[in-house]
């Protein structure tokens, strides 16, 4: 299957890791992407706060872009969804554009995901995380999850995973207040933390680099000023299908995280 796809700024640069696994198990499962050509920023971060035709006008860029094409196109990050849902909505393009959790969340995808697993990841307990841009508004997405998103819990069962249930996998993590306000960040992200412990988590799966970036990068700085030591990896749900599918180059992506997930991998799975 051929689709177009939009990496956008931050899987060009801090989460190149990210972008990598996305490629990789793509690859693996059929899936030919074909980065859009000359596509520029969606303009998520501040665009739409300034301008909203300027926002618009640019997502706008991008649907054109890929109409030329002819390919429906795949964006992983939640925050580009969002911004180019709502420019493809005003265009009224004949092309389909996919958050990237959703389409391999369907059926066709989650058997051919399966039929390759070859190191089932059953000792892994773990929550999914949503946050709050990748169902929301539900009138920009057509998410009919937008208050229990299950994709990426059906994505880590196929792999073996040990999915547990809880209450906050679209809660806000705080997203880009990261630089104006990180004491919201961290209440928000030790919110998080103590409940998926609480829940029975080792770990948390997310498919939004905002959100990683917020629960992998603060997490020693968190334990320090609370004064309580957490340990939970985050990791991005193509990085546990590259583990499971025994890709290579899983482990060169994981060892680019800050909370490093390998001791917890050695002491589940190896």
């Amino acid at each position: 299957m051929d689709l177009t796809y939009y990496p956008g700024c931050s899987l060009k640069s801090s989460a190149r890791h990210y972008d990598q696994s996305i490629r990789s198990v793509c690859k693996a499962i059929g899936i030919d992407l074909h980065e859009l050509p000359d596509w520029i920023c969606c303009g998520s971060t501040s665009a739409h706060t300034l301008d909203e035709k300027l926002a618009l006008s640019l997502s706008a860029y991008n649907v054109k872009q890929a109409e030329k094409l002819s390919n429906d196109m795949l964006v992983p990050c939640p925050l580009c969804y969002n911004r180019l849902a709502r420019a493809h909505r005003a265009s009224l393009s004949d092309i389909v554009i996919y958050n990237i959790s959703s389409f391999m969340g369907k059926n066709e995808w989650l058997k051919k995901i399966q039929s390759r697993v070859i190191k089932p990841l059953s000792s892994l307990k773990a929550v999914c995380y949503y946050g709050c841009m990748a169902n929301r508004p539900p009138a920009i997405t057509r998410s009919k999850e937008y208050e229990n998103p299950c994709d990426m819990d059906r994505i880590a069962k196929a792999l073996g995973i040990n999915v547990i249930e809880w209450s906050y996998k679209t809660d806000c993590c705080g997203a880009s207040l990261s630089i104006s306000r990180q004491d919201i960040v961290n209440k928000l992200v030790k919110k998080l933390y103590d409940k998926a412990i609480e829940a029975g988590a080792e770990c948390i799966i997310v498919s939004c680099q905002m959100c990683h970036n917020n629960l992998d990068l603060y997490q020693h700085d968190i334990s320090e000023q609370f004064g309580q030591k957490y340990y939970i990896p985050i990791f991005y749900f193509t990085e546990l299908i590259g583990l499971a599918l025994g890709l290579k180059g899983t482990f060169k992506w994981l060892r680019s995280h800050i909370v490093d997930p390998v001791p917890l991998l050695k002491t589940k799975l190896y």
